[in-house]
């Protein structure tokens, strides 16, 4: 498959997975918080954003309606989300303008 020697599908894959990953956390925890029952701590969710996965958190936020009420939610995801924008565009610059 030809797809597989590009570097950019390995990023994309990247991305997609752990922003998947990070929407099924915040679903989990809030199908686990109407259950009453042990729930994912909430630094999981700094971390996985904070690895790529700020959208798919945000997305399942918004969502799933679920810590949306929370302040280091609503401010410090989106902040982590530009990071991540600027990371990837970093990483975009060095795949197609090496030195």
């Amino acid at each position: 498959m030809d797809l597989l020697k590009y570097r950019e599908f390995y990023l994309m894959l990247y991305v997609f997975t752990i922003n998947l990953f990070g929407f099924a956390m915040i679903i989990l925890d809030k199908h686990r918080a109407k259950k009453n029952r042990w729930r994912i701590k909430e630094g999981s969710f700094f971390i996985v954003a904070l690895i790529g996965g700020a959208i798919g958190i945000i997305l399942g936020m918004t969502m799933a309606r679920h810590k949306t009420q929370h302040k280091g939610f609503y401010i410090g995801i989106p902040l982590i989300y530009l990071l991540n924008q600027i990371i990837i565009f970093g990483v975009i610059y060095v795949m197609y303008f090496p030195r």
